[in-house]
């Protein structure tokens, strides 16, 4: 057998034992930890939870929010929040750096010159003592930068961990926009609460100045006290008072509002609907657990960084191994500059390097033990997502459960001190009761009224938790035809949200 013949076949057998080797993965395989929840909802049947075509996560949050007002609010918020264009350009800056890393497993190739003139001492002269001691050496052409040979997968799990990083940040985008959704719309609601409880004081201090006006005319006939005078005019200052604190709390909520748009609340807004029964959020179907998993963002990117670590332990096991690298020239080389490009020039250059860890003072065995830890520290952030994500959602349901029983009481009691109001009125004015009888009537009307309206905020704000929860906030517009979200968000499903906007 031919030197050629053997010299070939020895050259294939390398190649095809080098694209074997370049399909190794020394990274474990990956298996999802199971999720440490439950199969099933706490509260579910209390709270009427039911299955529905179309998840939470997938209900479009102008048909969630049907006020046309706070629609506008968050569209403008999504165009104009900062923090929102923070988390965009993180995506864009993991998308980079994926690319950057990805670049690293393919050659680098491009034009390149160089030359060299030295001088050459007479012991090292080619043409002995009497020839020139000025060498010089000029090279251009397409030059191979050092390329390594991804032989057992270092370059490629770091691809793919930086690429798992990429899509977690793309999740963290989503998690920004649901938060930021929720975040708003609560603002936009504690600031309709605040002005309704305002009216609601106005209201009150104009019946307390009648009131006062009633009792000072008594007091000058000479038929009311001096001391039933001052508890009239306390109410009066108790009213002022608290016009003051609620006047404060409107601002405070419109600033946090503005803060949350990114800009000032323009003057064309549509008109904010009634704060009662048109003031209305969509019914949100809690689906199962398990529906988390795949839809809620945060619990996706936990997942992604978990495969990103998963993959960098296979890239620190590589560096157990030989490291390959090429370098080289295709062009053409001369001793003078100006015959560089002249015939008979052409030349090449290869130069493969190959380097192999045999002591490193522990540093490689450890830069293993760092990725595994790494790693598990991952699972552990992955599970407490879901943990976290599960009891969101478990809280909010309990909140579906009670809130409705806790505004129709709250109602009735309500009603019921308006009564005793109207009584003690009643009887004072034809001298049966103090005037501090009217007094303690009308400070227990007020709370009760106030305590209505902050009791149906808070029934309003938790559907909006279990919206956010299960992962709804992202999308616009439903995926789905009208007649099925007409169908899914009836009368049954807003048995709370009605009650929470009647008040």
């Amino acid at each position: 057998m031919s030197r050629a013949v053997r010299s070939f076949r020895l050259t294939g057998a390398a190649a095809a034992a080098a694209l074997v080797l370049a399909g190794c993965s020394l990274a474990p395989t990956y298996e999802r930890p199971a999720a440490p929840i439950s199969a099933q909802w706490p509260d579910a049947q209390a709270a009427n939870v039911q299955d529905a075509q179309v998840p939470a996560a997938e209900i479009g949050w102008r048909e969630f929010f049907r006020d046309a007002r706070l629609q506008r609010v968050i569209e403008i918020t999504l165009e104009n929040n900062r923090d929102l264009r923070i988390a965009l350009q993180r995506v864009e800056e993991a998308r980079a750096q994926y690319g950057v890393q990805r670049g690293e497993q393919f050659p680098s190739i491009g034009l390149g010159a160089q030359g060299t003139r030295q001088h050459v001492p007479q012991n090292m002269r080619v043409g002995g003592p009497d020839s020139t001691s000025i060498s010089s050496q000029y090279q251009a052409g397409l030059a191979l930068t050092s390329f390594e040979i991804d032989l057992f997968g270092k370059l490629r799990n770091q691809s793919e961990a930086a690429f798992q990083t990429f899509l977690a940040t793309e999740q963290a985008q989503k998690t920004a926009q649901i938060n930021l959704v929720g975040q708003v719309a609560q603002a936009y609601l504690t600031l309709r609460a605040a002005e309704s409880e305002l009216e609601l004081v106005r209201q009150t201090r104009k019946a307390r100045e009648e009131s006062f006006d009633l009792v000072r005319a008594r007091y000058e006939g000479e038929v009311a006290s001096e001391l039933e005078l001052n508890q009239a005019r306390s109410l009066l200052d108790s009213a002022d008072a608290t016009l003051a604190a609620l006047d404060r709390t409107r601002s405070q909520a419109r600033n946090a509002l503005t803060v949350l748009m990114g800009q000032p609340e323009p003057g064309d807004l549509p008109e904010a609907a009634p704060f009662d029964r048109d003031q209305l959020l969509a019914s949100v179907p809690a689906g199962l657990p398990s529906d988390l998993l795949a839809r809620r963002p945060d619990i996706m990117g936990a997942e992604h960084q978990l495969l990103a670590a998963n993959a960098s332990i296979g890239a620190a096991r590589a560096a157990f191994f030989p490291t390959i690298s090429l370098t080289g020239l295709l062009g053409s080389g001369s001793a003078p500059l100006s015959g560089l490009f002249e015939a008979g020039s052409g030349m090449w250059s290869f130069s493969p390097q190959i380097a192999m860890p045999l002591f490193a003072g522990g540093s490689i065995r450890s830069g293993v033990a760092l990725a595994e830890a790494r790693n598990n520290i991952a699972v552990a952030q992955y599970e407490q997502t879901i943990q976290q994500a599960f009891r969101e959602v478990a809280d909010a349901l309990a909140g579906e459960a009670t809130y409705g029983t806790q505004l129709d009481a709250q109602r009735s009691f309500t009603q019921a001190q308006l009564k005793t109001l109207d009584l003690s009125n009643l009887r004072y004015e034809n001298g049966v009761d103090s005037y501090l009888q009217v007094q303690t009537a009308q400070i227990d009307a007020l709370d009760a009224q106030r305590s209505l309206i902050q009791t149906g905020l808070a029934a309003l704000v938790n559907r909006i938790e279990l919206y956010k929860a299960l992962g709804g906030g992202w999308n616009e517009q439903t995926v789905q035809s009208d007649a099925q979200v007409d169908g899914e968000s009836g009368d049954g499903g807003n048995a709370v949200a009605d009650q929470a906007a009647s008040s």
